[in-house]
């Protein structure tokens, strides 16, 4: 392969990552590792660094000469290795570059070098791989004496002739002559316009640009790619290529926002009797979910105007971490039971749930959720199962239920709807005149708002107060925003994001709605959190949230709650979730006999 066609395809290699926004990951001294080339290899390096020492003929792979270790040569660490990728055709959509960095004279280096590469012919004719000199190298005026395989790492900004430029593979600089920066916190302003004034120069060559003596950690690695540096530099190459892979991912621009309600408090904290009692549920929904749609929200929600805030324990009565079965069962009968129970207590024996209570004082109930209506967190309000999974025994104890309205997806889970009227709008349910009517908003699975469902939560909620509202007696309105849950079990910053201020729409109904109705109670909380969620980083004026995780799975940690309206003070502090019901209780002055 001719010099011209070699770096023509090296840089569309390039071109390609700098379209994704994402550079690729260089392997720092990799001779050090563990594992020398393979490790760096396998977790996706595109580029590997050997430093070489010439002694007795030989290329060793380290630092200095006294550091020699006899057998580890740059021929048995990396070359063979190279040429077993490339004859066996692993990676074959993927460039290496193996930068060698000089440590020794770098022309007697460089000579020994080019004659032991002879013996390599599948590698200096492959388009896979690609030789780069660093540390001691030849005066650029020299580059041109060189084979084609052979190109140069230039170390300056200063300007050179074409004929070297040619055979300049990428620039490197020093990051200490520019930044002080430890990879902790972020960049100074100055330090910040330093780096993108040498960046910008740097790149006026065209090449693919590189600083060395980094800072390495996730903090530098996400402020060099923003800054668009083509190498990361790094001593941890797997774990610093998952994380720049993953920013696509991790990283959201958020597009769906709530409108800010502010609350009146004319009857927040008041000792006014309560008469109506709207409970959302954001499932997943912890601190860091709250967090993130607040800061892509413009920094603020209708939730986190409210006064009255605690912080609840989620814990099952079988285990540290508990499934939205249990927690929905602790919400909506006060007792603690095993994951997977479903308005049954740790005995399997049905226990009354809050609609069934109040139903029987004559409040009206209804239930609301983007999951199915036979899912786990609507179902404790209503069914009686010893697991969950029992969805078709769920859904016939939805139809036998008093309850006065239900809206979710699910419809295919039903062959009739018992007395419920079905409903084909949100705007249906608030003009009803039916004691028992249904929404479904799908036919299986709801969609999520960033795939085309809209307000239809806010909606729903807006409407079935006022369905209740014309129906002049006492309500209970629970309200679940699932699928920050489902996206937190998917590690989707962008789906946890866009349902968290979605559901703050739902939120915002219900606070206008108790500030025109004395005497309702709004109580926001979260089942349990997920996915370990954290917000690392963000940028407040583009709405941006980057987020990580722990884990696909649910965690033990505590869960924030909100109230608003009369007494709503009754519901700060930390306790555990089954003392949310006996607290509804105590302020209607109602038992659970």
């Amino acid at each position: 392969m001719s010099k011209i066609h070699k770096i023509v395809l090296f840089f569309l290699v390039i071109n390609t990552m700098a379209a994704q926004n994402l550079p690729y990951v260089h392997s720092h001294n990799d001779y050090s590792q563990a594992v020398p080339f393979w490790n760096a290899f396998s977790a996706g390096a595109n580029s590997i660094e050997v430093d070489v020492f010439l002694k007795d003929n030989k290329l060793y792979a380290t630092h200095s000469e006294e550091d020699i270790i006899e057998g580890r040569t740059i021929e048995n660490l990396y070359l063979e290795p190279l040429q077993k990728v490339v004859s066996l055709g692993f990676g074959e959509n993927k460039h290496v570059q193996l930068l060698v960095d000089v440590k020794s004279d770098a022309y007697k280096t460089l000579d020994v070098l080019i004659n032991v590469l002879k013996n390599y012919p599948i590698l200096i004719h492959s388009d896979k791989i690609s030789f780069a000199i660093s540390g001691n190298r030849p005066k650029p005026a020299e580059y041109k004496n060189y084979p084609d395989y052979i190109t140069f790492d230039y170390q300056s900004l200063d300007a050179i002739s074409a004929d070297a430029l040619q055979k300049v593979s990428l620039v490197s600089l020093d990051y200490g002559n520019f930044s002080q920066w430890n990879g902790k916190g972020r960049l100074t302003k100055a330090d910040k316009e330093r780096i993108i004034n040498v960046i910008k120069e740097a790149k006026r060559f065209n090449k693919p640009f590189r600083f060395w003596g980094t800072p390495d950690s996730k903090s530098a690695w996400k402020c060099f790619a923003d800054l668009g540096i083509d190498f990361i530099n790094t001593d941890h190459p797997f774990n610093c290529i998952q994380y720049v892979k993953s920013l696509p991912q991790r990283v959201y621009t958020n597009k769906v926002f709530s409108k800010v309600y502010t609350p009146s408090f004319e009857y927040d904290q008041k000792s006014q009797s309560v008469k109506n009692i709207i409970l959302l549920i954001g499932d997943g929904n912890g601190l860091s979910e709250l967090s993130a749609a607040a800061l892509a929200n413009n920094g603020t929600l209708t939730i986190t105007q409210l006064k009255s805030i605690g912080l609840m324990k989620t814990q099952s009565s079988d285990d540290f971490t508990t499934d939205s079965a249990a927690a929905g069962t602790a919400l909506a009968t006060g007792e603690k039971t095993y994951n997977r129970a479903i308005g049954v207590d740790s005995l399997g024996k049905r226990i009354k749930n809050i609609t069934e209570v109040l139903q029987a004082h004559q409040f009206n109930t209804g239930i609301i959720t983007t999951d199915d209506v036979t899912g786990a967190t609507p179902a404790a309000f209503y069914a009686h199962q010893k697991d969950r999974g029992e969805e078709h025994n769920i859904a016939q104890d939805l139809l036998k239920s008093k309850l006065n309205l239900f809206a979710g997806g699910g419809k295919n889970r039903f062959n009739d709807f018992g007395d419920f009227k079905i409903l084909e709008s949100p705007k249906a349910i608030g003009t009803s005149k039916n004691n028992k009517v249904g929404f479904f908003m799908s036919n299986s699975g709801v969609p999520g708002v960033l795939e085309g469902r809209d307000n239809l939560l806010a909606e729903i909620t807006e409407h079935s107060l006022a369905y209740f509202k014309s129906k002049k007696q006492p309500f209970f309105l629970m309200v679940e925003g699932a699928q920050i849950d489902s996206y937190g079990h998917r590690n989707d910053v962008a789906g946890i994001v866009s349902e968290g201020v979605d559901f703050d729409k739902a939120v915002t109904q219900a606070i206008k709605f108790a500030d025109a109705n004395k005497g309702t109670l709004v109580i926001i909380t979260a089942d349990h959190e997920t996915s370990g969620f954290s917000i690392p980083q963000g940028d407040l004026k583009a709405h941006q949230i980057e987020g990580d995780f722990t884990t696909h799975d649910h965690t033990g940690t505590l869960v924030p709650i909100f109230a608003y309206g009369p007494h709503s003070g009754e519901f700060t502090g930390v306790y555990e979730n089954n003392e949310v019901f006996h607290k509804i209780l105590s302020l209607l002055k109602l038992s659970k006999n």
